[in-house]
């Protein structure tokens, strides 16, 4: 039995870059309380769309590049057929590319933040004109970064569209709480994910950031799911704005 305030039954999320890691284990989290699933990404979701139909949720992959703002339209489209409306917004799908600030160049700069923060931004308005339509609100949700409160290195464009994510967020929700609206995000830690995979099989890197972690442990994809899951429901419904470290008191340190 789901605690009331916590239950999502009847509501419809649209995930992106659900396909793995973070993005799947908060369309599995989402589901598992309850709510219908649209999973966006590039690439196959027949692993996602097992797991939430393991919790007997309804499913709909959708296939988009959120490298250009062409397939926004189509996209809330597309998930509003599998219920009739989006009631939650997960916007996870995120790149990174990886130089020393005094090489990197224009085109790794604009790549991500086109994905990161442009796409988020215009899904974002695309799902609150929709909630706004018929007066039912709704939720949006950003996955953020532990980079959207540091500095980090080699990753100039990254942290750029992080912390503007984190801007982002406080500014929508400033908009739109008012009209029935929770803006807010996730910023994980260190968590273990394909993307991750390099630095847990490096000795000195996985001791050192180890080492820096109070929980003395990588989080897990699941962890994200489930504060997903809070600002998702009733529970958050009087929690506008915020930036969530979910990051085993990294942030603390």
């Amino acid at each position: 039995m789901r605690p009331a305030a916590f239950d999502l039954s009847g509501r419809t999320a649209l995930v992106t870059g659900a396909n793995t890691g973070i993005g799947q284990a908060i369309a599995v989290a989402l589901a598992e309380a309850g709510a219908g699933v649209v999973a966006l990404g590039r690439s196959g979701m027949d692993e996602t769309a097992e797991l939430v139909a393991s919790h007997g949720a309804p499913f709909r992959a959708v296939s988009a590049d959120l490298a250009t703002l062409e397939p926004v339209a189509r996209v809330m489209a597309e998930a509003a057929e599998l219920s009739g409306r989006v009631d939650i917004l997960v916007n996870n799908a995120g790149i990174i590319r990886r130089a020393d600030a005094l090489d990197f160049t224009e085109a790794d700069w604009d790549a991500v933040m086109d994905v990161n923060l442009k796409s988020a931004f215009f899904l974002s308005q695309a799902a609150a004109r929709a909630m706004l339509a018929d007066n039912a609100g709704g939720k949006i949700i950003n996955i953020a970064s532990l980079l959207s409160f540091q500095g980090g290195i080699r990753v100039a464009s990254y942290t750029a569209a992080k912390s503007g994510l984190a801007g982002l967020t406080r500014l929508l929700a400033c908009e739109w709480a008012a009209k029935g609206i929770n803006v807010n995000a996730i910023a994980p830690g260190y968590v273990a994910t394909n993307n991750t995979q390099a630095l847990r099989e490096d000795p000195n890197r996985n001791a050192a950031i180890l080492g820096r972690i109070p929980a003395g442990a990588w989080g897990q994809p699941a962890d994200i799911g489930g504060a997903a899951v809070f600002l998702a429901s009733r529970a958050a419904d009087y929690v506008h704005g915020i930036t969530l470290p979910v990051d085993g008191g990294w942030l603390a340190r």
